[in-house]
């Protein structure tokens, strides 16, 4: 069983930054693929950015260049730094961990970004 926290949403003026962290439980986390999904009103969830075990990302192209995931094994925590934020990034933000049959997929609570001027 994993348990994941998120941490770091707010509200911010568009193209300000802000980073999100996702404190995860247990001690295999690194052998899991992790990734940030949001969901906005009425819209359905969607994948921002994953990170594998091994390191390798992948980001949703309305994010590329803004936003980077990152995790630190050693901390069990994964994070989303998110910069030039605009209003379409308005989402609640969830943290995914999927590790195949085996493992199993998990999801934390989500965090609320709002960006508005």
């Amino acid at each position: 069983q994993v348990q994941l926290v998120e941490s770091g949403g707010g509200l911010v003026q568009p193209g300000e930054s802000l980073r999100l962290s996702c404190a995860a439980s247990g001690s295999i986390f690194s052998l899991y693929t992790m990734g940030w999904y949001r969901q906005a009103p009425g819209k359905q969830r969607e994948l921002v950015a994953s990170i594998t075990s091994g390191g390798s990302t992948n980001y949703a192209d309305s994010v590329k260049v803004r936003f980077t995931i990152s995790r630190d094994n050693a901390k069990n925590t994964m994070y989303l730094q998110m910069n030039s934020l605009k209003p379409e990034d308005t989402a609640v933000y969830y943290c995914r961990a999927g590790g195949g049959v085996s493992l199993g997929l998990y999801w934390g609570q989500g965090t609320q970004v709002t960006v508005s001027s």
